[in-house]
């Protein structure tokens, strides 16, 4: 089973030092996003690499609806790829969903993860009474209609407005790995992640969070950064990248570069 699933989702090893960092992608794009900040830590770390099972670089036959209902399905993916590695602890580095899969993989197995940093996370969507996650449902309904409508015309609005920054190349890579997905995984997936509602569990993580947020983000607010280090169980600080945006992995990779170094560090 996990030799399998190393093959099916694309998992990669680089690096040639002794820490362990994961590198976690977010809905829409796949491992290649990290491509312009890898070189970074490959020196100081054996980075590991890896796919989504939504990912348009995976054969799509591998994504079962019945079982990728819900994010622990996900986190079962993860921490299969660890296991069968022969990682006893690592530090993790996970984008948009893949925040939420690292918070729910370091509740399940909290011996392994050093340190989560959160890029762009967020634990609901929606807003709540008491919670401004920023979308109301009619918005996430339109949202997915509009997906179900025509999937084409909805990347090519989507993906300027989640890039933020005036940086047309890191459009273009978005838009590529979207239009990479099936557009009926897409919308599931889309589905699943603004039905998920982590706020329950986020005091039960007891591994260090360092939040990363841009300074204006579409799919999340700055207040759910403050939320989550306000919520979550161990010693979290906020680190905030002055571009917008909320893929600054690929919008501005030298700054985020800088900026994760200095969070690992710490």
């Amino acid at each position: 089973m996990g030799s399998t699933l190393l093959e099916a989702l694309n998992v990669r090893v680089e690096g040639s030092g002794q820490k362990v960092l994961v590198l976690a992608h977010g809905f829409g794009t796949d491992q290649s996003v990290w491509q312009r900040i890898l070189s970074s830590f490959t020196p100081y770390y054996r980075v590991i690499l890896y796919d989504l099972v939504c990912a348009g670089s995976v054969n799509p036959d591998y994504f079962d609806f019945r079982r990728y209902t819900t994010l622990d399905a996900y986190v079962d993916d993860l921490l299969t790829i660890l296991d069968t590695l022969g990682v006893d602890r690592c530090a993790y580095v996970g984008h948009s969903v893949s925040a939420m899969i690292g918070i729910l993989a370091s509740i399940r197995r909290p011996e392994l993860f050093t340190k989560l940093i959160l890029v762009g996370a967020s634990p609901r969507f929606l807003n709540d009474r008491d919670y401004h996650g920023g979308f109301e449902r009619g918005e996430i309904e339109t949202v997915l209609s509009a997906m179900e409508a025509n999937y084409a015309a909805w990347v090519s609005g989507f993906a300027p407005l989640s890039v933020g920054a005036d940086v047309p190349d890191a459009v273009r890579e978005f838009s590529r790995t979207l239009f990479n997905m099936r557009p009926d995984i897409s919308l599931f997936v889309c589905r699943t992640i603004f039905n998920s509602d982590l706020r329950g569990v986020l005091g039960l993580v007891k591994a260090p969070c360092c939040i990363i947020q841009t300074a204006k983000d579409a799919s999340v607010p700055a207040s759910v950064a403050t939320y989550l280090k306000d919520h979550l169980g161990g010693r979290n600080t906020i680190e905030e990248l002055l571009t917008d945006g909320h893929l600054p992995h690929l919008s501005a990779p030298t700054l985020f570069a800088a900026k994760l170094r200095r969070a690992l560090s710490r």
